[in-house]
């Protein structure tokens, strides 16, 4: 495949992915009670990260040298994508609500923009920055219904500095998993990084599993984490990771803006719960902006 074509891939997958991401927005409801917050991210890593390495299993078999030399990166990558932006959400969405951590999430793209242009020295333009800001008011005014007045009613929560946190957590591993490059393939680290996140995973949901009323292990967990290991999970972030390759950090971090929409399309879709006009003036917003953003790779 030639760079341009990878590049065209690599746009089309910004409007793809979020469809993958917004199953976790209906998996997040459904698990309170169900399955605890590190098990099902146990489990869940646990499943994508043996499809991942299913997948690549000859080029992890022939790197495994160079895979152990480099051990420390992986669990670092495993502990900010894996664990913090895999548990620490839903720990947050026991004592927050909804618009607040999609508030706090609406600020990661903004961070990777502004310390990839500092940190990375990725190249970024005054019209481009005009797009992330378009996008941006798009899905606050999603978040907040079209009532912008409701920004200053909001009312903060011990459950935000989870959120905060993970939030910081998923900008850190945009960030560091470019800063960081591999000679492996995005399937490859990706399963790596994957299993050492449920290293770093594994004490916290023993410690759920044995102190909480709720099962480790039921059908009904078991079907959460695998629909979140598949779609959420493998699909996801082995799109991600391409589209950081090939456009950068900045570029993709505008991805994010599109949860929101593409949620509430899946709620319409799979929980009947209607769309709004507010729906339609968010998406007028994003689309233009994730169109400023990446105009570039025209």
């Amino acid at each position: 495949m030639s760079s341009r074509s990878r590049q065209r891939l690599a746009v089309a997958l910004i409007f793809i992915t979020p469809a993958f991401w917004s199953v976790n927005y209906l998996i997040a409801r459904r698990a309170p009670g169900v399955i605890e917050p590190h098990v099902l991210a146990l489990q869940r890593w646990l499943m994508a990260g043996l499809l991942f390495c299913f997948f690549a299993r000859t080029e992890l078999w022939a790197q495994r040298r160079l895979i152990l030399a480099d051990w420390r990166h992986s669990v670092v990558l495993g502990a900010l994508g894996m664990w913090i932006c895999g548990a620490w959400v839903y720990l947050g969405g026991h004592t927050t609500s909804a618009t607040n951590i999609a508030l706090i999430y609406a600020l990661s793209p903004v961070m990777i923009v502004v310390i990839s242009r500092l940190w990375l020295k990725e190249p970024f333009s005054a019209v481009q920055a005009c797009g992330v800001a378009l996008a941006l008011a798009g899905v606050l005014h999603v978040v907040l219904k079209g009532e912008w007045a409701q920004l200053a009613r909001v009312q903060w929560s011990v459950g935000d500095a989870w959120i905060l946190a993970a939030t910081v957590a998923w900008t850190f591993y945009s960030l560091l998993l470019r800063r960081w490059p591999s000679p492996l393939g995005d399937g490859a680290r990706l399963g790596v990084i994957s299993l050492a996140g449920v290293a770093v995973l594994l004490p916290f949901a023993a410690w759920e599993a044995a102190f909480s009323p709720v099962p480790a292990f039921s059908g009904a967990g078991l079907e959460l984490a695998l629909a979140a290991a598949v779609l959420p999970g493998f699909a996801a972030y082995l799109a991600y990771s391409v589209m950081l390759r090939e456009l950068g950090t900045a570029r993709v971090s505008v991805v994010l803006y599109l949860g929101p929409l593409y949620a509430a399309v899946m709620a319409w879709l799979v929980l009947g719960e209607p769309v709004h006009g507010y729906h339609a003036v968010g998406m007028a917003l994003v689309l233009p902006g994730i169109y400023l953003v990446n105009r570039r790779s025209d």
